[in-house]
């Protein structure tokens, strides 16, 4: 049998190399088409999802421009309710080239419901008006804004006869406004004398019961006023120590839990600002006033709400411990890719107001005013792409467990302190 030093190749093997090849190309082309078509498929979604949110953006602004003209209507339903909308749409979102161009529309229908509204107007005109001065930040309209309807707010304010709602909304109006966009000096001083007069009046602080709505009206004068103390000369903050140093911790006998807090942070920004200026407070009665803190630090009155009593000592255990030792419990406020640091009660009073005034919209403002962001020192706000943004976000499952271990940590923290046999101090 004689044998071949070669063994021919099988004809099958030789024609599966061929049909191999053109299965392998087939491949590739349907890959290649299927990946054409998933691109093209997610430039459909982008482009569609971009055709909504320019419909919808159409569509709010139309939306701005029927509350716009609302606040004209006769009907004073219709003005509050399109006053309302302002409100909301303004705290939560940033319209400045869309106010810059009606500011003086809204200037004249403001003054018209300050002017010719009552009560529950009043009041929404006068939050409208501070978010309008914001929205539109330090600049010269909003100056003239701020000008031009200041003597209507001081007459509001001054007002005994007015509606409390209505004069609670020009004290929080004057003092952001004039913190926001007052240039002269003078201004300054006229508000903080104005704004003084209200909650140094008779009978504030002195144990005798008074309306929710008169104290919220002291609270709201106070809080502007020691607002406006943050931007004050220290010649001028020199005199409000000479004068006042002594007769606010006679609201620390309020019976408004809400007042005696505001009185005791205001005490505490005075005792700051001393500080900054190297204004020896020896000279003062410290020994009593921090008395009276250690008091409200520790009360138990039984007659107090459980819940007040708990806010209470905590807010004036920090006062007496900066006025004590120097100590501030610093706070980090984060907001997207990006923090704030609260870290004196100068800088807690300004976050404070303007929280007050924004609401849930405080995060917004923050990533995108450019008034907010300077006075806090962001910076100018970011622009960052998609892929950044889903990178900073967490997933559902880190979420989970980092909920699960916060869980466990506070369980075994309350355990300990539940347990009879542990030292409580």
């Amino acid at each position: 049998m004689e044998c071949s030093g070669t063994r021919p190749e099988p004809r099958s093997l030789k024609a599966a190399a061929p049909l191999q090849a053109e299965a392998a190309s087939e491949a590739r082309s349907r890959c290649s088409s299927a990946s054409d078509g998933a691109s093209l498929a997610e430039e459909a979604a982008g482009s569609e999802a971009a055709h909504e949110e320019e419909e919808e953006e159409e569509a709010a602004e139309e939306r701005l421009k029927e509350s716009v003209d609302g606040v004209l209507d006769r009907s004073a339903r219709t003005r509050q309710a399109a006053l309302q909308s302002l409100r909301e749409a303004f705290a939560g979102r940033s319209l400045c080239e869309f106010l810059l161009e009606r500011r003086l529309t809204l200037a004249d229908s403001l003054e018209r419901c300050l002017r010719k509204g009552k009560g529950e107007e009043q009041a929404l005109a006068g939050a409208v008006l501070t978010l309008l001065c914001l929205q539109m930040g330090s600049g010269v309209e909003a100056e003239q804004l701020f000008r031009s309807l200041r003597p209507l707010l001081v007459s509001i304010l001054t007002d005994g006869a007015a509606s409390p709602v209505a004069r609670q909304s020009c004290a929080a109006a004057l003092g952001m406004c004039c913190y926001v966009a007052a240039a002269d000096p003078e201004d300054l001083v006229s508000c903080l004398a104005c704004l003084e007069g209200i909650f140094t009046g008779p009978g504030v602080g002195d144990g005798s019961s008074m309306s929710t709505q008169h104290t919220a009206l002291h609270c709201s004068a106070l809080q502007s006023w020691s607002l406006l103390l943050t931007i004050c000369p220290a010649s001028h903050v020199k005199r409000i120590l000479d004068n006042h140093w002594l007769k606010l911790p006679l609201l620390l006998s309020s019976n408004s839990m809400a007042l005696r807090i505001v009185a005791g942070e205001t005490i505490a920004l005075l005792f700051e600002l001393s500080q900054d200026m190297e204004e020896d407070l020896g000279h003062q009665d410290t020994e009593f006033l921090c008395a009276q803190l250690k008091v409200l630090a520790t009360e138990s009155n039984k007659y107090r709400a459980k819940m007040d009593r708990r806010k209470q000592r905590s807010i004036f255990r920090d006062i007496l411990r900066f006025i004590e030792s120097g100590e501030y419990q610093e706070e980090t406020i984060r907001f997207g890719l990006e923090c704030v640091y609260v870290d004196s009660w100068a800088r807690r009073r300004t976050y404070q107001a303007f929280k007050e005034v924004l609401g849930s919209g405080i995060r917004h403002h923050l990533q995108n005013n450019e008034l907010l962001r300077e006075i806090f020192g962001l910076g100018p706000p970011l622009v960052l792409d998609a892929a950044t943004l889903k990178a900073s976000k967490v997933s559902r499952f880190e979420k989970h467990l980092y909920n699960s271990a916060a869980f466990k940590a506070r369980t075994k923290a309350r355990s300990r302190v539940r347990d009879k046999r542990a030292d409580v101090l």
